[in-house]
């Protein structure tokens, strides 16, 4: 059992949650435009002096040894002021989403590429995985995928304090589809879903402890198998999914063709070579734009 929290850890998370929920009340108060410009302006200013932001210049260096140092400021700001507008975005989530299927060609503040595999997800009539990555507004996922009728699990890590996860939780809850906490019962749960013909998506790019190491940049990252292990198990359709910001509280959603998995007999060799093939697809979107990425994550700990 968990020793209960300490009278000044008590004292601490009811300050980050006033903080937090006055934070919300601003934003929700401001047009989404604004609020989005606000929270990055807020974020990249103060962000990069903060002591977290050592964790995200040493993970640029790891992941990019040849990268001026000017150049990795400039990537960090840019973490920054997306992590600020993803979260001043965040009481807006009701309202970003805006892609119409049916007239794919209008301007609004989400295009997805890839939409036919969000369709064929949604009516092949078979259970289905989506995996992401903490990259641009990675929340309008299952945002999108609700307003388009395709009922997706989501598995989440709540954060520390018991205040802002339930204030999170509420609003995931008013515009997402089931929530299931990560652990043993979330990967129960996720199961159930599957075994009903369901879809479960899953963030598969943090540091997991009791996971098994794989290449990311060139070194090896400790990365949770149980995606990997569900796709296996119920060889679905498996898709990759990201979220990158154009500009603002602008979006481009990808979806991926369903991906070509290995299947031998083997099949711990098979979970290893799927975290493997995952994992580098997430590479290659953090090349690509690694300014959208979260580096202030300790990915690398060996």
């Amino acid at each position: 059992m968990r020793r209960p929290p300490s009278r000044f850890k008590r004292l601490l998370h009811h300050l980050e949650a006033a903080l937090l929920y006055l934070l919300f009340a601003l934003a929700r108060a401001l047009p989404v435009d604004r609020a989005s410009a606000f929270g990055g302006l807020i974020a990249r200013s103060i962000g990069p002096w903060l002591p977290v932001s050592k964790v995200g210049r040493d993970n640029l260096r790891r992941a990019f040894p040849e990268m001026p140092d000017a150049e990795i400021e400039r990537v960090l700001r840019g973490v920054w002021d997306n992590l600020g507008r993803f979260m001043a975005e965040y009481p807006h989530l009701h309202e970003l989403w805006d892609f119409d299927p049916d007239n794919p060609g209008k301007k609004g503040r989400v295009e997805v590429v890839g939409a036919e595999h969000f369709m064929n997800l949604r009516d092949d009539g078979v259970p289905g995985l989506i995996f992401s990555a903490h990259f641009g507004n990675w929340e309008l996922l299952p945002v999108g995928a609700r307003r388009h009728n395709l009922p997706v699990a989501v598995l989440y890590r709540p954060p520390n304090n018991p205040f802002a996860a339930r204030l999170v939780r509420e609003i995931r809850g008013a515009v997402m589809g089931e929530l299931l906490r990560n652990g043993i019962q979330g990967i129960i749960g996720a199961v159930k879903v599957l075994e009903q013909g369901g879809h479960v998506g899953m963030l598969v790019d943090q540091h997991f402890r009791r996971g098994i190491a794989v290449d990311f940049f060139g070194r090896p990252v400790r990365t949770a198998t149980a995606f990997a292990r569900l796709a296996r198990r119920f060889d679905c359709p498996v898709h990759g999914a990201r979220v990158e910001r154009l500009h603002g509280a602008r979006f481009r959603v990808t979806v991926s063709p369903p991906l070509e998995l290995p299947r031998t007999d083997d099949p711990q060799a098979d979970v290893a070579a799927i975290t493997q093939q995952i994992t580098t697809m997430i590479e290659g979107w953090v090349r690509e734009r690694p300014d959208q990425w979260l580096w202030l994550h300790r990915r690398w700990r060996e």
